[in-house]
């Protein structure tokens, strides 16, 4: 295996790994999220705890996906490639932000003693996970749509890919943004049939590439002729 294949191998699978790991989080987060009273009440923090794990491995596997395209990708624009690892680096630090935000909400919870204001804890929990949903909103709503944008356009011009692919994700990213926009101003819910709906497209666009790096790797193209393994000189 060259170093170009390895580079779109790493880089698939590191999509995936992003995938896999965001699927089950809003399941997993449902007591929490869904419950003014779940920070006083009885109960294991395990599926909470569970989330917030899986949740930091998306966050590094995002900033991950960047870094590894980005010695490929910036031959074709170095300043769209380069503002795409900014936006992957955002995405992950508003990823993280919302997790603080829940374990904040666990400490409280396992904290709390006898002599505790109920009341003052449902105020702060429901803070708090509104923290978190701002930062859902901004985080998977809006970022994603801005990288289908950057890397999208990269590689459907540079024919890494087979160009259906960057086509679904610039399909899906204005898409993406006039839900979340939607949401913003409060024209339906953030977790809601329509906002799952513009998510397809990009859901989509990031699976099919991470299986196609994996798969099949990186069209022949002058892009990938030098391509150096990910850390090597």
């Amino acid at each position: 295996m060259d170093a170009t294949r390895r580079t779109a191998l790493v880089a698939g699978l590191l999509y995936l790994i992003t995938i896999v790991t965001s699927l089950p989080t809003l399941a997993l987060y449902s007591p929490v999220l869904n419950d003014p009273g779940y920070i006083t009440g009885p109960g294991p923090d395990t599926g909470v705890l569970w989330g917030a794990f899986l949740e930091v491995i998306c966050a590094f596997a995002c900033i991950g996906t960047a870094v590894v395209l980005y010695p490929v990708v910036k031959r074709h624009n170095e300043a769209a490639a380069l503002g795409f690892v900014a936006a992957r680096v955002l995405e992950a630090a508003i990823i993280v932000a919302g997790i603080i935000s829940l374990l904040a909400v666990v400490t409280l919870r396992q904290s709390a003693t006898a002599g505790t204001d109920a009341d003052s804890l449902v105020i702060t929990g429901t803070a708090l996970v509104a923290l978190h949903n701002w930062t859902f909103l901004l985080g998977p709503g809006f970022i994603p749509a801005v990288n289908a944008l950057l890397l999208g356009s990269l590689l459907y011009r540079a024919r890494l890919v087979p160009r259906v692919i960057p086509a679904v994700g610039l399909i899906g990213a204005p898409l993406l943004l006039l839900s979340a926009t939607a949401v913003l101003f409060g024209l339906y819910p953030q977790v809601s049939v329509l906002s799952g709906m513009s998510a397809v497209p990009i859901f989509l666009w990031e699976g099919s590439l991470g299986l196609w790096l994996v798969v099949k790797g990186f069209k022949p193209s002058p892009l990938t002729a030098v391509t150096v393994a990910p850390g090597a000189r």
